[in-house]
């Protein structure tokens, strides 16, 4: 956006404005086409009857494992978005210091049926969720 008001103002030279639209418009393709491929090969999740499994990042990838003795809520959200698209998010709440588990762009149905396993599993466990 500041980009585009810059380019838009007065003073500037026609050459510089086509050049600046045009860098703007080769970074939003090539974010278009690397984007959902780079984040399909690198995030993860996984949830199974011992813990909870996440991979996310771009450049810095972190894995976390919250184990299901250890969670305390299990919630699922829907932004504007979200919805449009038919989808929604899956926040695993733990006693760590690092925050919470996220797992974004789930279908709904899957994202509702993770909430109901978690929810679940993490009631018929023995731990305290601290």
């Amino acid at each position: 956006m500041i980009v585009m008001a810059v380019l838009m103002s007065t003073g500037v030279p026609d050459w510089a404005r086509v050049a600046g639209i045009a860098a703007v418009t080769v970074g939003a393709i090539a974010f278009v086409v690397v984007m959902p491929r780079w984040r399909y090969a690198v995030h993860r999740w996984e949830a199974t009857d011992e813990a909870v499994y996440t991979q996310t990042g771009w450049f810095d990838q972190e894995r976390r494992i919250a184990p299901i003795t250890r969670i305390q809520t299990v919630d699922s959200a829907r932004g504007p978005l979200e919805q449009l698209f038919g989808l929604s998010t899956v926040t695993v709440t733990t006693a760590s210091a690092k925050g919470p588990l996220r797992i974004a762009g789930l279908d709904v149905a899957t994202a509702d049926g993770l909430v109901d396993a978690l929810t679940a599993a993490a009631q018929a466990s023995a731990g305290d969720a601290t």
